[in-house]
């Protein structure tokens, strides 16, 4: 009897250390590796878009390589899914497991029409280091605090790579068209695809022994940006954490580990998008639409937050440090509420998913997991120590080019007559600290 399986890709478009897919190919005689384009989610971002289209062309590339293909569909994800199996008559379907309430009430919906289809649905690791679920504190369902969590990950058994598939069987099925690669709105935003993030991935191993020192610094851009990468899954965070540990990267894996970390957090509290982790713990905010069109456009008047924001919307992407910046300016210096953070950039970020932007924001905002939900950033001192000499605020904010050295970082301190000739904006007003960093 010929066995035939459909793996439901989402967010593990790649064939190395694939679990669904490589379990699909050594159990089952014919394989279809499939993916639905839900309409639903095709606006949210018109980065992510474009991101996910080119890696979904090099994945279907790197599948006809070893005789199979991607079928690709349109439509509600779960219908798409059913009527694929039903025409192939599949008796598995895998799954990648992942934590979003979107991901869960997909889970909830197969499994039930699977179990109607008498498939037998699986759900397989691969999103994450450690699974999700796997660490518990005592008496709790989740870690709330990192430094726990990490001792815990750090002595955590991981699993094993997956062989990548050396053929693939596609039983009789129209694989459908991948439409046109969409625009995005970053025009310097990096490319997609498993192909790009392997590429990456080994040029960033050659330096990676000095994350730990450069990792902060800004305009020396230290960090891997592999995040959109691991993010749609065209690298496995377990291969890239493996090749870390064995290069002894503890610093670089002490960032994935923050990665699992929100993804436990995530599967504790599905509402960490829209509702406040800590309840009541500096949860009062400021309605001001014009501030926040201000921080949006990076016009606040603040030259290192600015220059964050500028970033995010050439490359759609933007640095750890600037993140952190950004984002405590928005709500601890102007009091706007974090969720608006999170929307902007969620629109923006090709590494943008819930689990990470959502926790961070938290973070930073005082309503997550820091363990000092009263932290302040100093956007000044923060600038002079991770841009000592002003070079990462000129690169992206041209305005500001003709000042030389740090007097970049403080315009407004310029003498008179030059500064008539900035075209730039004053401060923002601050309502949530006194703005020490304004005096003269």
């Amino acid at each position: 009897m010929t066995r035939t399986a459909v793996v439901l890709l989402t967010r593990d478009l790649r064939v190395h250390d694939n679990p669904a897919l490589a379990t699909a190919c050594a159990n089952a005689d014919r394989v279809v590796p499939l993916f639905v384009l839900d309409p639903r989610l095709g606006d949210l971002s018109p980065n992510r878009s474009r991101f996910l289209h080119q890696s979904l062309a090099d994945l279907r590339a790197s599948l006809r390589e070893r005789d199979g293909d991607l079928v690709l569909r349109a439509g509600d994800p779960i219908e798409e899914t059913l009527k694929v199996a039903r025409e192939v008559g599949a008796t598995m379907l895998g799954l990648a497991a992942d934590v979003s309430a979107y991901a869960r009430k997909r889970e909830a919906r197969l499994r039930a029409e699977c179990d109607q289809d008498r498939i037998a649905l699986r759900l397989f690791p691969g999103g994450t280091i450690v699974d999700p679920g796997a660490l518990r504190p005592s008496g709790g369902d989740a870690y709330r605090v990192f430094t726990p969590y990490h001792r815990a990950w750090t002595g955590a058994k991981w699993r094993d790579e997956v062989a990548t598939p050396r053929r693939i069987m596609l039983p009789e099925i129209a694989v459908g068209h991948l439409p046109e690669i969409p625009h995005g709105e970053s025009p310097e935003a990096a490319p997609g695809g498993e192909t790009e993030g392997r590429r990456r991935l080994t040029a960033w191993l050659r330096g990676i022994a000095t994350y730990g020192e450069k990792h902060d610094d800004l305009p020396g851009d230290g960090t891997s940006r592999l995040s959109p990468y691991l993010r749609f899954g065209c690298l496995s965070p377990l291969a890239v954490a493996d090749a870390a540990l064995t290069l002894e990267a503890d610093p670089f894996l002490r960032q994935l580990c923050w990665r699992d970390f929100y993804y436990q957090v995530a599967l504790a509290f599905p509402r960490l998008s829209t509702a406040a982790y800590r309840p009541g713990a500096n949860d009062e905010w400021r309605d001001d639409p014009e501030a926040l069109r201000h921080w949006q456009d990076g016009r606040t008047g603040v030259p290192i937050v600015d220059a964050g924001m500028r970033q995010l919307r050439a490359e759609g992407w933007m640095h750890n440090r600037a993140r952190l910046i950004t984002a405590a300016f928005l709500t601890k210096h102007l009091g706007v509420d974090w969720r608006h953070g999170v929307r902007w950039f969620f629109r923006w970020l090709l590494d943008g998913d819930v689990p990470n932007n959502s926790g961070n924001w938290q973070w930073v905002a005082g309503t997550g997991n820091d363990s000092r939900p009263y932290r302040r950033f100093n956007p000044i001192r923060q600038a002079h120590r991770f841009d000592p000499d002003g070079a990462y605020v000129r690169r992206y904010l041209p305005e500001l080019a003709g000042i030389d050295g740090p007097a970049v970082h403080e315009p407004w301190r310029l003498p008179a007559d030059l500064r008539r000739t900035v075209d730039y904006p004053a401060p923002l007003e601050s309502h949530r600290d006194e703005a020490v960093w304004l005096r003269p």
